[in-house]
């Protein structure tokens, strides 16, 4: 059995779930008994030994800090281009761009059409982040992920969905690995 950790609320059911980090944690109504908790999570064992595998996948390498170093430097110097580029083709103007360090998100589109990106993206290779870029400046006309926002990213990157999934890969946070 995988070890758990309970989180207990008010709630009136419990739930499993497999946390980012791999960990598995348990929600369970404030008196539920630490038996039914545990009988609970032994009858979901074959459901943990599914996704388990799944989750572990999706689990992405940290860079050390001279890579995370060399990769915001590397935002910095070649996103802007890139916005500017891919705006000029797409006829929209974003407000501003930031670069963060967010961990779930490549990039980003405020309200105000102002773009984030996070420097993790410069490890990978320039057809995905290619791709982001795109993707935020069309949330620039089409706020949502509708149709016309899918057929507005196709017209410029006709290839989108193949650029896509480069970002399922696991990263590369060599700084001085040949980006295609």
């Amino acid at each position: 059995m995988y070890p758990y950790q309970i989180v207990r609320s008010r709630r009136k059911t419990v739930s499993l779930e497999i946390r980012p980090d791999c960990s598995v944690l348990v929600r369970a109504p404030l008196r539920m008994r630490e038996a039914d908790i545990r009988d609970f999570v032994l009858r979901h064992q074959d459901w943990l030994d599914r996704h388990m595998p799944q989750v572990q996948a999706r689990q992405r390498p940290e860079p050390t800090r001279e890579q995370a170093e060399a990769l915001i430097q590397r935002a910095r110097d070649i996103l802007p281009g890139k916005v500017a580029h891919y705006a000029d083709i797409m006829g929209v103007t974003p407000t501003g761009i930031t670069v963060t360090g967010a961990r779930t998100r490549f990039g980003s589109c405020s309200p105000k059409n102002r773009l984030c990106f996070s420097w993790r993206l410069m490890a990978y290779p320039e057809a995905a982040i290619d791709y982001v870029v795109v993707h935020e400046l069309a949330h620039i006309r089409h706020r949502n992920h509708s149709p016309a926002f899918h057929g507005f990213v196709a017209s410029v990157l006709p290839d989108h969905l193949e650029r896509r999934k480069l970002l399922k890969q696991s990263p590369d946070f060599s700084p001085f690995s040949p980006k295609e």
